[in-house]
C-alpha cells in the first residue's frame, strides 16, 4: 500500500445548513450527488469560464471538505467568503494532513479519488499506519502518467477552461444542474463542440521539459505542462495536431520525437480527417 503525504495540498471546510446549496450554486460539479466515500473533482470559475481554483470535494459531518493546492487555500477562502453574503455557511481551514494512497483496496477512512478510473487511487485525511510511505514525487509521477492535471502545479489560475484539462471527462462538470459561475461559457463549449485545446499524454525518447513547445509539422501546437522523466502531460490544439498528422507531419518537443495519446479514461477524440484537412489548409 504505497502512500505519500502531500505537503503542497491543504483542506478547507465548508459547513452549515446551507453548505450544499451554497456550493451547488457556485462550483462546476454536482455537489448534491457526491457519495460518502468519494472525492470528486470540481472548480470555481471566473465569469468568463476559466478555472480560478480547482479542488477535490468530499463530505464531512455537517458539510464538505475542499482539498486544494496549499498556496491557493487562503485565496479560495476569501473568494468563497465574498459569495457567502448572508448564507448560513462556515468557511474555515483545517489542519488535517492530506495523503494519497494507491495500489490497494478500499479501507476505512479511504476516499476514492474520482479523477482516476475505478477505485484505484484514494485520499486519506488522517495519519496512516502500515504500508509503504513514499515521497510525494512517486504520486506526482503516477498522477502525470494518468493525465490528472492540477491548478498551481500544472497550469496557472485563470488561464484554462475546464474542457482544456478534461473536467468534462472525469465528472468535474455537471451539465444537468442549475447555474453556477461561468456556466454559460462552459455549456456553450460543450453543446457547440468548440473545445479545441485538450490535455494529452506524451512519451518522448528522452526527458521532457515542462514549458517546452510541442511542434507538429514545425509549428507550435501546444506546451508540456508537467513531466516525469520521458513521460508527461501536454496541452495541445487537437485540431492542429490532427491536421498535421493527416498531412504526414511529425510531432516533437525539445528536438526529439514525441508520441501523443489520449488518456484511456477520456472520451474525446481527435477531429475527423475532413476537419483536420480544413485546419491544415
Amino acid at each position: 500500500m504505497p502512500h505519500a503525504r502531500l505537503a503542497d495540498r491543504a483542506t478547507l471546510l465548508v459547513t452549515g445548513d446551507a453548505a450544499s446549496d451554497f456550493l451547488q450554486n457556485l462550483v462546476t460539479s454536482d455537489i448534491e450527488s457526491i457519495g460518502a466515500d468519494e472525492a470528486r473533482p470540481s472548480a470555481l470559475l471566473t465569469p468568463q469560464g476559466k478555472i480560478l481554483f480547482d479542488f477535490l470535494v468530499s463530505r464531512v459531518d455537517g458539510g464538505f471538505r475542499l482539498d486544494v493546492a496549499a498556496g491557493a487555500r487562503g485565496d479560495l477562502a476569501k473568494r468563497l467568503t465574498l459569495y457567502r453574503l448572508r448564507a448560513k455557511v462556515g468557511i474555515a481551514p483545517s489542519d488535517e494532513p492530506v495523503f494519497a494512497v494507491w495500489e490497494t483496496e478500499r479501507s476505512p477512512g479511504f476516499i476514492a479519488d474520482r479523477r482516476f478510473p475505478g477505485d484505484a487511487v484514494f485520499r486519506a485525511y488522517e495519519g496512516l499506519t502500515g504500508g509503504e510511505e513514499t515521497e510525494a514525487a512517486e504520486f506526482e509521477a503516477l498522477r502525470i502518467r494518468a493525465g490528472v492535471a492540477e491548478a498551481e502545479r500544472d497550469f496557472p489560475a485563470s488561464d484554462v477552461f475546464p474542457h482544456d484539462v478534461l473536467l468534462d471527462q472525469n465528472g468535474g462538470i455537471s451539465f444537468r444542474k442549475g447555474c453556477y459561475v461561468g456556466q454559460e461559457v462552459v455549456s456553450r463549449m460543450q453543446h457547440r463542440g468548440t473545445a479545441r485545446r485538450r490535455l494529452m499524454l506524451a512519451e518522448a525518447e528522452r526527458h521532457l521539459t515542462p514549458g517546452a513547445d510541442i511542434l507538429a509539422g514545425g509549428k507550435s501546437i501546444g506546451t508540456v505542462l508537467s513531466a516525469a522523466g520521458r513521460e508527461g502531460m501536454v496541452m495541445v490544439r487537437i485540431d492542429r495536431l490532427a491536421g498535421a498528422l493527416n498531412s504526414g507531419g511529425t510531432v516533437e518537443a525539445d528536438g526529439v520525437p514525441v508520441e501523443l495519446t489520449i488518456p484511456e479514461w477520456a472520451g474525446y477524440a481527435l477531429p475527423d480527417a475532413a476537419s483536420a484537412a480544413a485546419v491544415a489548409d
